[in-house]
């Protein structure tokens, strides 16, 4: 038999998905816990750049999230301590060739349609937005709405102004099992030192959300998908803009479990220079893997030859949640009531939080939080793979 709930809504993840929900439910008035088996921002969010994009989607559900999501970061940056390195600098996508030009062209136009900001770039023009990059490109498209902060930081001070609401934080405790009523109700955890008896539990566990929807009998895909990225030694700002090759967009919406991989740079307000990004399918594969590292130094340089003798410090490898149709699932579970779903959000996470955490949070409540337009939460739903096998 269940005790008297402790708590309104316990959330359990700690990254920036899990930080945002806390957030919003906190400031809705909800009583919020906390749960992560590690530190903040211990999985996914720490090993992520920290970027807000809209370039990288086609008109649709994700990107009608992220607009929602642009909107609540630009909110969020006025509000949050400087540290969490909200920059509004803008992407550009660029093509070697012109038939890669044309297959932007013809993107960023769906894009613009809906509602989407981009400028084409002739190849005249490339240089006077980010002096460094190679010459003899085909042009791009500039994409002034992308930003970026830094993901630690930022699901950190999310987690501390959550707090400031109400909100309690147990960190370093695994979700052992779901509490249940007789009929299967999800109201409360239970982690190796405590119970936490409420009215909701918010699945925002990330990459492990699979193993989480498992303790209450349900199905819910998410695969692991692991990415490498390169630090940089401190720079002056040789690299203005978010900067990535056509095919990365390609290989954002590819499902394959081979190894992709595609030019992705970015400077930092601190210095270092950030390149991505690869995407392979191996499990919980920690192993560095030197191929993905040369491979990603080489498109890098060949993108910004004046990286080329640039020393690389560090790199770091990290595990994105993907679901099988690369949408999150956001939202209650039908066939578990009292549980909601928050997490695979693949690598765009970071970005799509105050969205997810804004929606969960009216969810919970019933009431709209704030102005605007909502985008339709019904192809997040998270037993669409199952309603889909079943049909």
């Amino acid at each position: 038999m269940l005790t008297r709930p402790t708590h309104d809504v316990v959330v359990i993840g700690a990254g920036v998905v899990g930080a945002a929900c806390a957030f919003y439910a906190a400031r809705a008035g909800l009583s919020v816990a906390v749960v992560d088996r590690g530190p903040v921002a211990g999985g996914t969010t720490g090993a992520g750049e920290g970027n807000l994009l809209l370039s990288d989607k086609a008109p649709g559900p994700e990107l009608e999230l992220a607009q929602l999501s642009a909107r609540l970061w630009q909110q969020l940056a006025a509000e949050l301590p400087a540290e969490v390195e909200y920059e509004a600098k803008g992407g550009l996508v660029v093509a070697a060739a012109p038939a890669g030009l044309d297959a932007l062209r013809s993107f960023a136009a769906k894009q613009q349609a809906a509602g989407v900001i981009a400028h084409e770039v002739p190849a005249d023009g490339l240089a006077e937005l980010e002096p460094h990059l190679a010459p003899g490109l085909a042009g791009g498209f500039h994409y002034p709405e992308d930003s970026q902060v830094q993901p630690a930081l930022a699901a950190a001070q999310l987690l501390r102004a959550a707090r400031r609401a109400g909100a309690v934080l147990h960190l370093g405790e695994r979700v052992d099992a779901l509490l249940t009523t007789a009929d299967g109700a999800v109201r409360g955890v239970r982690t190796e030192r405590r119970e936490l008896a409420a009215g909701a539990v918010v699945n925002a566990a990330g990459t492990w959300g699979g193993e989480i929807a498992a303790l209450a009998g349900v199905d819910l895909p998410v695969l692991p998908r692991r990415g490498f990225v390169l630090v940089t030694e401190p720079l002056p700002r040789v690299v203005r803009h978010k900067v990535y090759a056509a095919d990365y967009v390609a290989d954002v919406a590819s499902g394959s479990a081979e190894l992709q991989s595609s030019a992705v740079v970015e400077g930092t307000p601190s210095g270092p220079v950030l390149i991505g990004a690869s995407r392979e399918r191996v499990g919980f594969d920690r192993t560095v893997s030197v191929e993905v590292l040369r491979r990603l130094a080489a498109q890098a340089a060949e993108l910004f030859p004046v990286l080329t003798d640039v020393r690389v410090l560090r790199a770091y490898r990290g595990f994105r949640p993907y679901l099988p149709d690369h949408l999150p699932a956001i939202g209650a579970h039908p066939q578990a009531p009292g549980l909601y779903h928050a997490c695979g959000h693949e690598g765009a996470g970071i970005g799509l939080a105050p969205a997810t955490g804004l929606l969960l949070a009216e969810e919970l409540t019933g009431r709209q939080l704030t102005e605007g337009p909502r985008p339709d939460l019904s192809p997040f739903r998270p037993d669409r793979f199952t309603s889909s096998r079943n049909g």
